[in-house]
Formats: structure tokens, sequence, C-alpha cells
């Protein structure tokens, strides 16, 4: 059954609870007698990555689901897809989605089900306050145990690659209780501009930040994309203004160019401050003012919401912003398959290392079972096969890996994930660029370089490539290409211990509000230093303190 959770049914979720739908195993055989072939199968099913149960086995499900059911292939669902059936076929397992929610509302309803402690049996977890709660209340299952046994030996060196950190992070009192996800380095912030219109105007293409503002400058003049009465669109810009690993439309880089870290912690004289609350942030701010009294940062930023933003790109009213090397993917493949004829071309404009930055696992995603479920190791299994085995092993795996080429968000699959090694995204471009060159031969390559490959040699044979192609090719070898040719390396990073150093959401506001309304001109740049003694005042004090005690910087 599925229910679309706006209301969760007061049935489901005692079936939930109770933990219906479960039962397999072969201690569940109401007292018949268990041959000892059939008992070593089970016991290799759940001590081993890749055993399979010798029946069914079924688990229930919270599903995050995507824009467009998450571009899955027409006729695939979220318990009946090139994963879900790659499962069956291999470890004989089914998922039972109970209810499914978008991205923007899935927290919310986690939550609910968290307050209620009504799980499903396999549930993805994407608040850490919300994890923390479920290991205090004892709703979900060790772990330790199970990644020990069903972990393959490479998704074992992937969290690795990491260091102790990342693993760390799903730990509580030395157990691990949930599966934390890869933190993939993306990179940096492209800027995207639309060379078509700079062809127009006759503008070189830009070599610094200042060179791209030029040219917005100059879009913005000519009315670029704005049709009669419309005003033009400078710099698309989130009001977050700070953007995440998953997230286009930031305004990092021009924070970057000042050395300022906002919404991050940073080592500073010895200390651990807020980088929010340091003199880079607010010339930053200052330079952005300036940039919004230009028009060159759009001037209705703060009236867009996040779909408005999307649509600005792929209706053309917009000539630039801030993308992650992905962003071919989305939101440009839309752009490409309505027929649009604009010509975005990312540039990597040099920003300075972050080396001073603590990082943390407050926007991690975490995968936990529900306490009682009789088959635990079940997400460890899922993991091993779908990012180890049908990337690095499989023969048979080919409709997976055929859903990268074509965009299928990552929220189609059972666990909405990722597990990969540190520098996975390079790793991809550099195979497919050696491939492309002759170095390589096609089936020494992983499984998912081999479907980009593939995806990009239709595109450079194509003379009117599918939208999927051109996204693979503008995305891998154009995006990260820059990237690579730009020598840009991963900062190393700590990690705070024992804390996320998570700001409060008053504080959160605070800072938000105090930023837009700098940039918009409606306080002067002076009213930053009232915003650092507010946001001290208001609970920041405690709050550094407490990180501090627990982070001694060196």
């Amino acid at each position: 059954m599925r229910i679309k959770c706006k209301g969760i049914i007061t049935a489901v979720l005692f079936c939930l609870l109770c933990g219906c739908g479960t039962e397999t195993g072969p201690e569940k055989n109401s007292g018949q007698e268990v041959s000892e072939e059939t008992r070593k199968a089970w016991e290799k099913a759940e001590t081993t990555p890749y055993g399979a149960y010798p029946e069914l086995v079924t688990y229930t499900l919270g599903q995050m689901i995507g824009a467009n059911d998450s571009n899955l292939p027409e006729g695939n669902t979220y318990e009946d897809n090139a994963y879900t059936r790659y499962l069956k076929k291999m470890l004989n397992i089914q998922n039972e989605t109970i209810y499914t929610e978008s991205e923007d509302r899935y927290d919310e309803v986690v939550n609910i089900l968290v307050k209620d402690q009504t799980l499903p049996d396999v549930l993805v977890v994407s608040d850490r306050e919300t994890l923390k709660e479920l290991v205090e209340n004892d709703l979900v299952e060790d772990l330790t145990e199970v990644f020990e046994s069903c972990a393959s030996p490479r998704i074992k060196e992937m969290y690795e690659s990491y260091g102790g950190d990342l693993l760390e992070a799903g730990k509580f009192n030395g157990r691990l209780m949930a599966v934390p996800e890869t933190v993939i380095d993306h990179g940096p912030c492209l800027m995207w501009l639309r060379k078509d219109w700079m062809d127009d105007l006759g503008l070189k293409e830009p070599e610094t930040l200042e060179d791209a503002f030029r040219i917005v400058e100059a879009f913005v003049e000519n009315g670029m994309g704005a049709e009669d009465g419309q005003e033009p669109v400078g710099l698309v810009c989130d009001t977050e203004l700070i953007g995440s690993t998953s997230s286009n439309y930031s305004i990092d880089p021009v924070f970057d160019s000042f050395g300022a870290n906002p919404q991050r912690w940073v080592k500073k004289d010895g200390k651990i401050v807020y980088g929010s609350l340091t003199e880079e942030t607010r010339q930053a701010l200052g330079y952005l003012h300036g940039l919004y009294e230009k028009g060159i940062l759009d001037s209705n930023f703060a009236l867009r919401a996040n779909n408005n933003l999307r649509d600005l790109v792929v209706e053309g009213r917009c000539g630039a912003f801030f993308g992650l090397w992905w962003t071919p993917n989305n939101p440009l493949m839309d752009m490409y398959e309505s027929g649009g004829q604009a010509d975005w071309e990312p540039y990597y404009l040099q920003a300075p290392a972050k080396e001073n930055v603590y990082a943390s696992f407050s926007d991690n995603k975490y995968v936990v079972v529900r306490r009682g479920y009789e088959h635990p190791e079940i997400v460890m299994k899922i993991i091993s096969v779908l990012f180890d085995y049908t990337r690095y092993e499989a023969d048979d795996a080919q409709e997976i890996n055929e859903y990268f080429a074509l965009n299928v968000d990552p929220t189609a699959r059972p666990l909405v994930i990722n597990v990969d090694y540190n520098e996975a995204t390079y790793q991809v471009t550099e195979e497919i660029r050696n491939a492309l060159d002759g170095k390589i031969q096609e089936e020494d390559m992983s499984a998912i370089s081999r479907s980009y490959y593939d995806a990009c040699l239709r595109y450079l044979k194509d003379p009117f490539p599918a939208a999927e192609d051109w996204a693979a090719y503008k995305s891998r070898i154009s995006a990260v290409g820059l990237l690579t040719d730009g020598g840009y390396e991963p900062a190393e990073r700590d990690y705070l211990d024992d804390s996320d150093g998570e700001i409060p959401k008053s504080l959160q506001n605070l800072e938000k509000d105090t930023f837009i309304q700098i940039i918009m001109g409606e306080k002067p740049l002076s009213y930053f230093d009232y915003f650092v003694k507010e946001w001290y005042s208001q609970g920041g004090e405690e709050l550094t303190e407490q990180i501090r005690s627990l982070n001694p910087a060196e």
C-alpha cells in the first residue's frame, strides 16, 4: 500500500509499529523443521554482502520522491525499477513503499513518524537532531556487526577514503547506529553564463569574477532575455545565499573571493569562530550591495522561490548563475529538452581554498533500521550491491548503470543516498577522458564511467544529440574538466567532534534577514556590527563556548 503523507492513516502506523509484512526467516515457519541446507542458506544471506535469501524478504520503506517521479523511465515505479528488480534478482528482497513524500516535505514527515514512534523497517534520515532522538529513544537497530559482515571490502574502502570521521558520524557510544552517506566533494560553484548572449554583444570570455560581473551588467543594460515591459534579470541568487552540496543559485564564490566563510565554523586567530561574524563576511556583504545597486545581482532575488529561479534559467530569462558541475543535468537539461537554443558555458574563476573551515555532518543523510526488524543486515547488503557490485563486478547490471546517463534521480533508489570514494567525481571524468583519448579500453572502466563514456560518444557523433547525452558530456567533460584542468583539489577538513555546530533556527533567521537587508540597502553596512552583538546575545555566545570546549583549536 502507498499513502501520500499529509496525514498518515492510523491503521497503517499501527501496522508499521507491529511490523506487518516482515515475517521472513526460518524461525517464522510455525514450528516446521528447517533443513540444514536451508539453515545454512539463511545464515549465509544474513552474514555476507551478496548471499541471497532462500525466501523473499520484504521491508517497509519511507520513500523520498523527486520531481517528475525521479525521472524514472515510463512504466517504472518506486517498487519496480532497475534498482528494485536487480536487488530482487540478486538478494531476493522487495521494498514495500508505505508512504511517499517530496524532498521539500520529507523531513517534517519523518519527524512525525519519529514522534509517534511508528517507523517503517528502513528509513533515510536527513536531520541530525532526528537521528539523535531515534538513538536516545532506542528506536533503531545497532548496525555495528552487520556493517562488518555485510559491507563488501570495497564499500569499507570507500568509507576509509574519507578517514575515520565519516563513519564515526553514524556512531553513538562507539556503536554504529546509522549508516552515513558519503559526502563526495562536488567542487566549487562554477559561473554559468549565456555564451550566445556574450557572442551577440561581442564580449570576451571572463578570466576573473570581476570580468564575469561586467558581462552580467552588459546583459542587464542590453535587456537580454527580457520581453517588452519586463525587467531584465541579473545574476540569479537564492535567498539562502550559501549553498549545500546539492544546490545551485548560491553566491558562495563572492564570499570566497573575500576569504569569507559564512554559515561555517572556522579557525581564526587560534580560536573557533562562526564565519558569518567575521570582517571578511562584512566586506563581502558590502560588495554584494554594490552588485545589487548596479543591477548585476537580480533586483528581485529576495522575492523569488526556488522553483522560480529554475524557471528563469529554463525559460531563458536570465544569463548568469552560480552552479555545481552537475548543473547540465538539473536544470539545464530541461531547457535543452524544450528545444531551447541557449548556449550555457561554465567558467571556473579560481577562489582560495577554505583550509581553515570546519566541516560537520549535520546535512548528511543516514540510513537507519527500525528496532526489532528481523533483517537489519539488509541495508548493508543493498549498499554493497548497488554501490559496489553493480558498478565494478556485475556483467548483468546494464539497466542500472544506464540510469546515470538517463538522468534518473537518486531518489529512485530504495535508499536515497550515495556511497562512493571521496574523489569519485574526478576519477570518473579522468576515466572518460582517458577512454576518449584511447589511453584505456572500455572494458577497463567502472560501470558508471562506461555509462557516461557511451553517452559522451553519442554526443560527439550525433549532430542532434539526445538531452541525456548532451548533459552527460556538458557536466562530466566540460564542467568537471574545468576543475581538473584548473588544478582544483579538495581542501582538507577538520570535523567538529561530538557536536554538529548546528545553528538554532532563530539565529539562522536573524542572519538571513540581516544579510538580505544589508545587500538590498535596507540596512547600512554598519548594521553588521549590531547583528554580531545580537547573534551572541541571543544564544550564540553560549553555542560558541560549547563548540570551543568540545573542539579545542590548535
